[in-house]
C-alpha cells in the first residue's frame, strides 16, 4: 500500500486471488462447492464457503416432489453431459498478428472449454445449453488486457482488421448478454477485464474511490473494508460479478435502501470506444455541462465500448450490522407493511418480503435438528400457530439487516416494528434474519443441481407501482399455471415471489419458475415460452421490462412494447454514431450494428 500523489489518496496492493477460489465451467459457482445427494437421500451442499454446507437437508427433496406434484427419486438423473461439442475457432491471422504486439501470449486464449465459457451467461437456456445440447456460437479467441492502453490497443486492432469485440465481466448475466449473434461472420474476440482489477486509488477525506472494470464484488468488498469503507452495492451475484457489470447492466444490489443503486454510487465513468477514450479531467460533487454521456453508458451492455474504470462514492463502514425478521400472516400483511414502512419511517439497508412459497422453501434448507434444538422449534412452531394463531401454508417472512450508527439503527428499529405490530406482524429472531439474507448465497447453487434431477428454473424481475404490485404478483402466477396446463406438463410448477427493493413509488419484485420436464421434448425452449408469457403478462400488468438485470437478447422482442418509435431510433442513431463498423457486437439492447428491433 502506499499513498497517492496528494498524499491523502490510498493505493491498495492488486487483490491476490487463492487457486482455490477457481469457478465451475459447467454452471454457476465456485469449483468447490455444490449440492449433492447422501447415500440416505439427504441432500448436502459440500465445500465449507457457505454456513449452509456440510450438513444434512433431509426435507429438501421430499419437499420438492410434494410441491411440484412429481416423486422425485434420486436414482434417476438426466447427469449432464458437459462439455458439449464446441465450434472450432474462425480465424483472423492479421488481426492476431496485430494483436499479439502489445499482449503477452499467456492474453492470448484459445482453449475451447476458456472459449466456450466466455460465450455464455447463466440463463436456464445457456447452462441447459452447455450440459445437455451446445452453443451454435461461441468466441473465436479470449485476450485479457491489463489496461487502457491495451483495451485502446484491441479497438484499433478490431478497427483496422475487422474484428467483433465483446466484453467479459464476471459472466454472471441473466440475459444471454454474452451469447455470440449466430449469424456474426467476423472473428468474435471475448474481452476479459480479470487483470484489470485493481482499486486505483481510495480517496478518505472526499470518500470516492477509482476502481477498474474488472473488479470482483467479493474483493472490492474485502479491500475497502481494510481501509474502512464500503461502496454499499452488494448485488446476488456479488461474489463474481464485476463493477464494469453492475454499470454496462445498470444494476441494483440488495443494500439499495441505504446505499442506492449504481447510478447513485458511480461519479464517473471511462470507456474506450470506437472513437477513442471517453474521459473527463476531474471529478466535481455536481456539474451542469449538457448531455452527460455516462448516462449512455449505464445499461450499454457492451454495445458502444468497454467500460474500464469508475470513480464510486464510499461510505465508512458501519458502526453497528444487525439482522432481524417478521414474521405476518399472509403477503398481503407483509406488503401492506413494506408500504407503510417507506412511507412513514426509514427502511433499514435490506428489506425483503417472501410469498408463503418462498417461506416454505427456506424451511425445507434447514438441517435436520436434534437435540435440544428440535425442542426448541417445536416450541417455536407452537407459538406461531396455536398462539399467534399463524396457518403456516399462508404465513410469509420478511428478513431485514440494518446498518448505521447506533442512533440510526435503534430508531430504525423502533419504528419497523411499532408498524410491523399494526399489520400483525411480530419478531422472528436475529437467527433467521441473518440465515435469511445469506441464504441468498447458497442456493444460487440449487437451480443447476436440480437440472440433473429434471427440474429447469429460472428468476426473472420487473419493477411495479405500489398500486399494481399484488394484482401482478398474482395475474403473473396464474398465466404460468395456465401456460403450463396448457401444454399439459407434467405435475405443476414451482412459482413464487418476493419483494426485494423498495422505492417511493413502488417496488422490485422477484418471481422464481421451475417445471419438471421428464419426458418433455425440447424442455428448455418449452420453458423460455412460458418465460415469455409471464414477462408479456407481467407488462400487461403494469410491471416494468427489467428493474436491474437488463435486456440483452432475451428480451429485446419487448422493447417495442415499452418505447415509442422516436425512442427506438434514437438508440439505433446512437450506436451508428459511436461505433459505426459495429466492432462492439454483442447485439445486445435490440441493437445489431444500428438496426432494431430484429
Amino acid at each position: 500500500m502506499s499513498q497517492g500523489d496528494d498524499g491523502r489518496r490510498i493505493c491498495p496492493e492488486p487483490p491476490r486471488r487463492c487457486p482455490a477460489d477457481g469457478e465451475r465451467l459447467d454452471g454457476w459457482g465456485f469449483a468447490d462447492s455444490g449440492f449433492r445427494v447422501r447415500a440416505n437421500g439427504a441432500v448436502e451442499l459440500e465445500g465449507g464457503r457457505y454456513d449452509l454446507a456440510g450438513t444434512e437437508l433431509p426435507d429438501l427433496l421430499p419437499w420438492v416432489s410434494r410441491t411440484i406434484g412429481v416423486a422425485l427419486d434420486p436414482r434417476e438423473t438426466n447427469p449432464s453431459q458437459y462439455p458439449p461439442a464446441i465450434p472450432e475457432p474462425r480465424e483472423n491471422p492479421d488481426f492476431l498478428g496485430e494483436v499479439r504486439k502489445f499482449l503477452s501470449d499467456d492474453a492470448i486464449c484459445d482453449d475451447p472449454e476458456s472459449r466456450l465459457r466466455h460465450g455464455h451467461g447463466h440463463t436456464q437456456q445457456e447452462i441447459y445449453a452447455i450440459n445437455h445440447a451446445q452453443l451454435a456460437r461461441i468466441p473465436d479467441l479470449v485476450v485479457y488486457p491489463n489496461g487502457v492502453e491495451q483495451v485502446e490497443a484491441l479497438v484499433a486492432a478490431a478497427l483496422q482488421h475487422g474484428a467483433c469485440l465483446i466484453p467479459y465481466g464476471g459472466g454472471t448475466n441473466v440475459t444471454q448478454a454474452l451469447m455470440c449473434p449466430a449469424d456474426e461472420e467476423r472473428v468474435i474476440a471475448s474481452v476479459d477485464l480479470s487483470r484489470m482489477n485493481r482499486i486505483r486509488w481510495i480517496d478518505p477525506e472526499n470518500r470516492m474511490a477509482c476502481i477498474e472494470a474488472g473488479a470482483v464484488g467479493r474483493e472490492v468488498v474485502d479491500s475497502l473494508a481494510q481501509h474502512g469503507f464500503t461502496m454499499g452495492h452488494e448485488p446476488d451475484s456479488i461474489e463474481f460479478s464485476t463493477l464494469g457489470g453492475w454499470i454496462a447492466t445498470h444494476a441494483s444490489g440488495m443494500k439499495k435502501n441505504r446505499y442506492g443503486n449504481i447510478e447513485d454510487l458511480v461519479l464517473d465513468i471511462s470507456a474506450v470506444t470506437a472513437a477513442g477514450v471517453l474521459e473527463r479531467s476531474g471529478v466535481s460533487p455536481r456539474e451542469s455541462v449538457g448531455v452527460d454521456l455516462r448516462h449512455c453508458l449505464y445499461g450499454s451492455e457492451g454495445n458502444l465500448g468497454i467500460i474500464t474504470h469508475a470513480t464510486v462514492k464510499l461510505f465508512p463502514l458501519p458502526e453497528v450490522q444487525r439482522y432481524q425478521s417478521v414474521v405476518f400472516r399472509n403477503f398481503e400483511a407483509g406488503f401492506a407493511f413494506l408500504y407503510e414502512l417507506k412511507q412513514q419511517a426509514t427502511p433499514p439497508a435490506s428489506v425483503r418480503l417472501t410469498d408463503n412459497l418462498q417461506f416454505q422453501f427456506s424451511r425445507a434448507l434447514k438441517p435436520a435438528s436434534v437435540g435440544l434444538k428440535r425442542l426448541k422449534g417445536k416450541l417455536e412452531k407452537f407459538y406461531v400457530t396455536r398462539i399467534k394463531g399463524l396457518d403456516p401454508d399462508e404465513m410469509v417472512a420478511c428478513t431485514l439487516l440494518f446498518e448505521g450508527s447506533r442512533e440510526e439503527v435503534a430508531a430504525q428499529e423502533s419504528a419497523l416494528f411499532r408498524i410491523a405490530r399494526k399489520h400483525g406482524g411480530f419478531k422472528a429472531g436475529a437467527e433467521n434474519g441473518k440465515r435469511g439474507y445469506e441464504l441468498t448465497f447458497a442456493i444460487a447453487y440449487i437451480r443447476d443441481f436440480m437440472i440433473d434431477y429434471y427440474l429447469l428454473a429460472e428468476s426473472f424481475e420487473t419493477s411495479v407501482s405500489w398500486s399494481q404490485a399484488l394484482s401482478l404478483c398474482e395475474n403473473v402466477k396464474r398465466k404460468i399455471h395456465e401456460e403450463h396446463a396448457a401444454r399439459g406438463l407434467p405435475g405443476v410448477p414451482f412459482i413464487s415471489c418476493r419483494v426485494t427493493q423498495l422505492y417511493d413509488t413502488g417496488v422490485c419484485i422477484y418471481f422464481y419458475f421451475a417445471y419438471y420436464y421428464k419426458g418433455v421434448d425440447r424442455p428448455s425452449e418449452v420453458f423460455a415460452e412460458i418465460e415469455h408469457a409471464a414477462r408479456d403478462e407481467v407488462l400487461r400488468s403494469g410491471g416494468s421490462l427489467s428493474h436491474h438485470h437488463g435486456i440483452g437478447k432475451l428480451r429485446e422482442g419487448f422493447l417495442p412494447e415499452i418505447m415509442s418509435a422516436p425512442m427506438l431510433e434514437w438508440s439505433r442513431h446512437i450506436k451508428r454514431a459511436v461505433d459505426p463498423q459495429n466492432v462492439f457486437g454483442s447485439a445486445n439492447c435490440g441493437v445489431d450494428g444500428g438496426k432494431l428491433p430484429r
